[in-house]
């Protein structure tokens, strides 16, 4: 992947950080808990540090692709001065390196809309999550971003994810992709703000 993609996924990140606050309040309802070690995955990731400053988890850990992410995330975690609070790794869609059944929460946003560089393993996921843990898989801005919010970035966001490949998924692709994955947990399809996969374990 040329870094002239991977500034565009850094823009799409920092544009974003507007939208993590009331994204966040609805991945907190569906979580209902304030502690338990959170994880973040894949490249669009920065929600991490909304929990974090919500107090809402108790270890938090970035697992990031594709190379060259991590760095970036590093500069983040530093700027906001998170730098010793929040672990960052450089994994790929399969979570190399993240033990099985150590995550209470995970949250993987732009999932499934990016197949040129990444595939998705809903399977991986499920292998990371503890017993009653969950997952929070897909793309959207949530039911509780502001319109305002969307039309400030709604564009902007548009035209940079079309440039690094996003593709349309539906409800019927996604229960596809599902089935396929042969989860032993639940998983239901949240529609509400955005195209999402809730995960329990």
């Amino acid at each position: 992947m040329s870094s002239l993609n991977l500034d565009l996924i850094k823009e799409i990140d920092s544009l974003w950080e507007s939208v993590y606050p009331h994204l966040t309040r609805q991945i907190h309802e569906l979580y209902g808990r304030q502690d338990g070690n959170i994880l973040e995955i894949g490249p669009f990731c920065g929600m991490i540090f909304t929990l974090q400053r919500m107090e809402i988890g108790r270890s938090f850990l970035i697992g990031t692709f594709p190379p060259g992410m991590g760095d970036f995330f590093r500069q983040e975690a530093k700027r906001l001065k998170f730098g010793d609070k929040i672990k960052i790794i450089e994994t790929d869609s399969s979570l190399t390196g993240i033990k099985e059944n150590k995550i209470d929460l995970a949250i993987f946003r732009g999932a499934f809309f990016f197949p040129s560089f990444f595939k998705v393993s809903l399977s991986a996921i499920y292998r990371v999550l503890r017993p009653n843990g969950i997952a929070f898989v897909g793309g959207g801005f949530g039911k509780y971003t502001p319109e305002t919010v969307i039309q400030s970035i709604g564009k902007r966001s548009r035209d940079l994810n079309l440039q690094i490949g996003k593709i349309e998924v539906n409800e019927d692709q996604l229960r596809q992709m599902i089935k396929e994955s042969n989860l032993k947990g639940e998983a239901e399809i949240i529609s509400e703000g955005g195209l999402w996969v809730l995960m329990k374990k």
